[in-house]
């Protein structure tokens, strides 16, 4: 199973080309799964159902509730924001979570599970969009706890681990990344672990997704970090869902256009029957 997750920048900069160099990058892709932060909705559209007719995807798309802050940067108080899921195959169910926030905020962050139908087993899929600024660490803290609780009502009844997708915005050494992880600092759930895929990743390779050699990044002057992540549950039986490849990917123009502020990170999964599902 290829799975991916990639925060699309939402409304900004020029959304047209963008929503087309997306739609390239996922085409030449073909993931089975993704998760989508920053998904814009607005007049009886939005991208995720855009780019899932056009994949031949099925969707789902969580609105924000309080898109107020957003929409004031944007300057238009019409236009929706929230997190979607894109699948090859059926969702049979799907819920969301309000994140907490700090006093003020009002940037409605949420996380959205969706069952995925696939062959042989129902894969337990989520997404979610941690709250931005840089000073923010112990709400994000708060934020992984209310995630991590919410995977655990949502994985049983299936076989395959669960996949936990988004941008964190926190780097990987952080409190917030290492408590939801729960292998390098106390569990945000007791005894629940998730795998960092990127763990899996040739040491080689760049693993930025927010990377100053984007322009919408470099414009802000801030350093580079990885702060997108795919992450699974302990493998099942047989290595079921372990990480088989992992990579950064949509990190570079498309036709002299960049898709997003973020690169995507694409990994792909062991099924039940085949260890390399794909070459």
């Amino acid at each position: 199973m290829r799975v991916l997750t990639w925060n699309l920048w939402w409304r900004f900069g020029p959304w047209e080309e963008r929503r087309k160099a997306i739609l390239t990058v996922l085409d030449e892709l073909q993931p089975d799964v993704i998760g989508l932060q920053e998904v814009w909705a607005c007049g009886g559209e939005n991208l995720a159902e855009w780019l899932a007719s056009r994949l031949g995807m099925h969707w789902i798309l969580a609105p924000s509730r309080a898109p107020q802050g957003w929409q004031r940067r944007l300057g238009d108080s019409t236009v929706d924001i929230g997190n979607a899921v894109l699948s090859r195959w059926p969702i049979a169910k799907h819920d969301m979570v309000e994140l907490p926030t700090r006093q003020g905020d009002e940037d409605g962050r949420l996380a959205l599970y969706a069952r995925i139908d696939a062959p042989t087993y129902q894969v337990p899929f989520f997404t979610t969009h941690l709250t931005a600024a840089l000073d923010a660490s112990a709400v994000r803290c708060q934020q992984v706890g209310v995630l991590a609780e919410f995977v655990r009502a949502h994985r049983p009844g299936t076989s395959f681990p669960p996949v936990v997708t988004g941008d964190f915005n926190a780097w990987p050494d952080s409190d917030e990344v290492r408590q939801f992880a729960g292998y390098k600092a106390a569990p945000a759930v007791p005894g629940q672990v998730f795998l960092d895929a990127w763990e899996y990743a040739d040491p080689a390779q760049p693993s930025a997704t927010w990377s100053a050699a984007n322009p919408y990044v470099a414009a802000g002057f801030e350093p580079s970090a990885r702060v997108d992540y795919i992450y699974v549950g302990p493998p099942g039986p047989e290595g079921l869902g372990s990480v088989s490849s992992v990579q950064r990917v949509g990190d570079e123009p498309v036709d002299g256009v960049w898709p997003s502020d973020h690169a995507a990170v694409l990994a792909d999964l062991r099924g039940p029957t085949d260890p390399q599902l794909r070459p």
